[in-house]
């Protein structure tokens, strides 16, 4: 990229963009290289940290709309990364759990993503992406409450 402007280079918003936009893409490319989605991993991720969910559940707390939720689970049944029984207090209901074959895919993901925030971060020191981390949680818990560590985390963008 050609120099920006200095006025557009002082913009948090600008900058957060910037980073934003290749950082989506690598995770993209790498997780449909390893023939997974974003939203496959923030479901396995929110089942294996918080236990097995009803589908409305697991939607709110990722923040997925509920016909997400519907087609990605359908998705993960399938590859039998997860289980989708009736739930025994309200037949209507559905509860998800992840099951073995799903942990195992999960451990996969966290090291490519682990790789990828690697790549991704490459000029900062372990100190300041520590630094990074945090000053970011704290806009993202400002901004988004519901998604924030106090609440319910999870979610579509890694």
């Amino acid at each position: 990229m050609e120099t920006a402007p200095a006025r557009l280079r002082r913009l948090p918003s600008w900058l957060m963009s910037q980073a934003a936009a290749p950082a989506s893409r690598l995770v993209t490319e790498r997780l449909a290289a390893a023939d997974a989605r974003r939203y496959h991993y923030s479901l396995l991720a929110a089942l294996d940290e918080f236990g097995p969910a009803s589908q409305a559940a697991l939607g709110r707390r990722c923040g997925l709309d509920r016909s997400d939720v519907v087609a990605m689970v359908n998705e993960l049944v399938d590859r039998e990364l997860i289980e989708r029984t009736p739930d025994p207090a309200d037949r209507r209901r559905n509860i998800i759990t992840i099951t073995p074959a799903g942990i195992r895919h999960l451990r996969r993901l966290d090291k490519l993503l682990a790789q990828i925030q690697d790549e991704l971060l490459a000029p900062l020191s372990a100190n300041e992406r520590d630094q990074l981390v945090r000053l970011l949680t704290q806009l993202v818990d400002h901004h988004h409450p519901s998604k924030g560590r106090s609440r319910e985390p999870c979610g579509p963008d890694l």
